[in-house]
């Protein structure tokens, strides 16, 4: 009878904070890869109790009734559930229950960008304090693991540049319009039937949650926690069909990226999330459609990029398994938990406005009469801003002409000074539109 008891593999209760689309997946392929479990870890992973807002939504993954619990908190106060899957989202609610949880000595992974980009360092301090494990793998390109990359495959690297596509949503509108020519609602209007848009559509459209994403990245590359306030974030709203039109005669393709640059000379550091015109060449400008991808430049690697689904049920249940098998490990003493808090936080600062270079790409609606252009070019040359390139596109009946122009290199602080002039130039008929023209070889 011991013997047989030996033999047993222990039960490991897994529970579950939210149960939507990832919640979902991870119960179902918690369950379906079952026989894996005692395989590889010795132990059963048994997905036991699920929190929801409501008991009675119908729910693509069968579970029985007495599994669900409208209280989270009864879930991670239970003493025989082992482990805890935060996937509801949001930041309060969320950081109370993984303190609680650490507080227990119970592991935690989790989904939740925001929370790790706000209280992340909290946090991560709380975990070793308590000797748990926190993964977070989920919470940045869904089933890409860049972030098991960063912390162990490259260790060995410094990275100058990360930059890549880290919202699947934005690149589906940005895809499907540049390849059939389709407005940006009528496509918006598709991603939201398709259910890829969040509810608080903003983080979507404009940039934000793929800023918590670059803030998470520039911390586990190079140890500082950036304010939200201190990253450029710019969405997708203003791209338009002429844009991506015009981005291809230029070579490149419109894509919305987060990008990381580090000066090594001086140990500035710049997080930035905004649409930018990529050299059709490179990689990251032909991911198309829900797909992210990320290219990191490696000081002993070279140049590694990483592609695939960036979010969804599946790929991002199979990061938060992932996560709850390398949480196992570490507790079993298979292998050493990752640190989570970095090695030398103290190193770096933000960079400024003036040390960031770069080419642009302006468009400006304008009356259609001599000398438009001619004022556009003095008022660009006073804050030291030449020009490369100058496409106008006349329009007929009086209405405003399209006026697009490239830069030669400036930076963002000139950049941003000649934008507010031309805001009150006279001619000038609505906000100019303003992207990055992006150089994988350029300097900080």
């Amino acid at each position: 009878m011991n013997n047989q008891a030996q033999d047993t593999p222990k039960e490991l209760k897994v529970g579950i904070l939210g149960f939507g689309t990832v919640g979902q997946g991870t119960w179902k392929h918690l369950l379906e890869n079952s026989k894996f479990w005692p395989k590889i870890l010795g132990s059963k992973l048994v997905p036991t109790r699920a929190s929801v807002r409501s008991l009675e939504k119908e729910r693509s993954v069968a579970i029985p009734a007495e599994c669900l619990t409208t209280d989270s908190a009864s879930i991670v106060n239970d003493p025989e559930i082992d482990l805890i899957c935060e996937l509801i989202g949001g930041i309060e609610e969320a950081k109370e229950l993984t303190i609680q949880a650490f507080a227990q000595g119970k592991s935690v992974v989790t989904a939740n960008k925001a929370l790790i980009c706000e209280h992340g360092e909290e946090l991560f301090r709380l975990a070793e304090k308590a000797g748990v494990g926190y993964g977070f793998e989920a919470s940045v390109a869904g089933g890409i693991p860049i972030i098991k990359v960063l912390r162990e495959s490259l260790v060995a690297n410094d990275f100058p540049l990360i930059y890549g596509i880290l919202n699947g949503t934005s690149n589906y509108i940005l895809t499907r319009m540049e390849k059939e020519g389709a407005s940006f609602e009528d496509v918006l209007g598709d991603a939201r039937e398709l259910g890829y848009v969040e509810a608080d559509e903003a983080l979507d459209l404009d940039g934000v949650d793929a800023a918590h994403k670059a803030v998470i990245l520039a911390y586990l590359a190079h140890g500082i926690w950036v304010d939200l306030n201190e990253v450029t974030v710019e969405g997708v709203r203003r791209i338009s069909n002429e844009d991506l039109a015009a981005s291809e005669t230029l070579g490149c393709r419109i894509k919305l990226i987060g990008v990381i640059r580090r000066n090594f000379e001086n140990n500035h550091v710049s997080v930035a999330v905004h649409p930018a015109l990529i050299p059709v060449e490179e990689t990251i400008a032909r991911t198309d459609g829900v797909h992210n991808g990320i290219c990191l430049n490696g000081s002993v690697v070279g140049t590694v990029v990483l592609t695939g689904r960036g979010a969804g049920q599946d790929p991002t249940a199979s990061s938060v398994i992932s996560d709850l098998v390398d949480v196992v490990k570490g507790m079993q003493g298979l292998s050493s938990m990752p640190k989570l808090l970095h090695v030398s936080p103290e190193e770096c600062s933000m960079a400024t406005p003036q040390e960031i270079a770069g080419r642009f790409y302006l468009r400006l609606s304008v009356d259609d009469r001599p000398g438009q252009l001619a004022k556009v070019a003095d008022c660009l040359a006073d804050r030291g801003i030449s020009l490369a390139t100058v496409s106008q596109t006349p329009h007929e009946n009086n209405q405003p002409a399209s006026l697009i122009l490239t830069t030669h290199q400036t930076n963002e602080h000139s950049i941003d000074q000649a934008l507010g002039q031309l805001e009150q130039l006279p001619g000038v008929m609505d906000k100019p539109v303003l992207f990055r023209m992006f150089d994988p070889n350029g300097i900080f």
